[in-house]
């Protein structure tokens, strides 16, 4: 993988596709916990922290114990067709997800340990990074972009934690634009009937609209 091909992978991510604001993902900690630029930069952190890893820790569970190829460890066991071990449909997403929820939980007790106070400004919305599609997404994106028949195309692992990292850093990004604009349509002459999460919603409409213009760049 060259230097041009890495550059793409995260410009693809962090602008082009927007894992928030172009593919809509994530909305739920987006909208939030984007209140406040400091618990922003907090949950940014710990989604970088854990789409990273996830795609790490995917990547081979879905070669070595999923995907129908000779690589596959029930193959290299059992023997037979490799096509017959082929369990992407019944058990990739719940496989996935498990593998989520563990990384999660480490990110939890870590925070908790070293930031009490992030931990209580982040309240539910860390945990509910397991069931995050934006980092589910990621994982399922990697396997989809970078196997072919069951195998890997060339350099596909660091392609992939590339994709999670640049996703992160793309997630992070839009949260904490959306916390600094909010903070200042705190202060600002808001009609009455949009204060709060209406206009917090068509400040993201906005946003979105405005990361289409890299549409095309990647």
């Amino acid at each position: 993988m060259g230097i041009g091909e890495a550059f793409a992978i995260l410009i693809s991510t962090i602008f082009v596709y927007n894992f928030v604001l172009s593919r809509f993902l994530g909305l739920c900690p987006y909208m939030g916990v984007s209140k406040d630029t400091g618990s922003a930069i907090g949950m940014g952190m710990a989604v970088i922290f854990v789409m990273t890893l996830a795609s790490a820790v995917t990547w081979p569970v879905y070669r070595f114990l999923l995907a129908p190829s000779t690589s596959n460890l029930w193959y290299q066991i059992f023997g037979g067709d490799p096509a017959s071990y082929d369990l992407t449909r019944v058990l990739r997403t719940i496989t996935f997800i498990l593998v989520i929820a563990a990384l999660v939980q480490f990110v939890e007790m870590f925070i908790r340990k070293v930031s009490p106070g992030l931990y209580r400004a982040l309240g539910i919305y860390i945990a509910l990074i397991t069931t995050n599609c934006a980092v589910l997404g990621v994982a399922v994106l990697n396997v989809d972009m970078f196997f072919k028949g069951g195998e890997p195309v060339a350099a596909s692992y660091l392609k992939s934690i590339l994709q999670g990292f640049g996703a992160g850093i793309g997630f992070t990004l839009a949260m904490v634009l959306m916390s600094a604009i909010r903070e200042r349509l705190d202060l600002a002459d808001v009609p009455e009937p949009l204060k709060g999460v209406p206009i917090a919603f068509i400040v993201a409409g906005l946003m979105s609209m405005a990361f289409l213009g890299f549409a095309g760049l990647i």
